[in-house]
């Protein structure tokens, strides 16, 4: 692999969004694609918690798992994709799908969790509406 190719570029030009947030919940890194999903800049996003995207309903639940993980260095979402709400910064609701990895220093403490986002919104959307019609269709079936 070529030393030009480094993780900034790679992470820079996916799909996926990828934030990594500290200890605290604060954001340290923030791409493009997950500035197309949240609406928020990198200059808006940075230094910022994780509640800029977080439901307030789920805030509480979020922040407490987030803080067990960090304690912990263990997460039980590590090869799961987690679907779930999440807020645009125009403040509707979105949906996403994400897979966490923690990231760790040198005396295997935990540092960071990074995260991969998918917006999941039309799938979503659309599951809803095909399953609408098909109760709308076993209603009639049985009448």
């Amino acid at each position: 692999m070529s030393d030009s190719i480094n993780f900034k570029t790679l992470v820079s030009q996916i799909g996926e969004a990828v934030i990594i947030s500290d200890r605290d919940e604060n954001i340290l890194f923030w791409n493009a694609s997950a500035e197309r999903i949240f609406g928020y800049s990198e200059d808006e996003a940075l230094g910022k918690t994780l509640s800029i995207i977080t439901p307030e309903r789920f805030r509480e639940r979020h922040s407490k798992g987030y803080f067990h993980t960090m304690e912990t260095g263990k997460t039980k979402y590590g090869n799961t994709l987690l679907r779930v709400p999440a807020i645009h910064k125009d403040g509707r609701s979105i949906s996403i799908a994400f897979s966490v990895t923690m990231i760790f220093n040198d005396q295997d403490q935990p540092v960071a969790i990074a995260a991969i986002i998918r917006d999941e919104t039309e799938r979503f959307q659309e599951e809803r509406k095909l399953k609408e019609k098909l109760a709308t269709l076993e209603k009639n079936t049985q009448s």
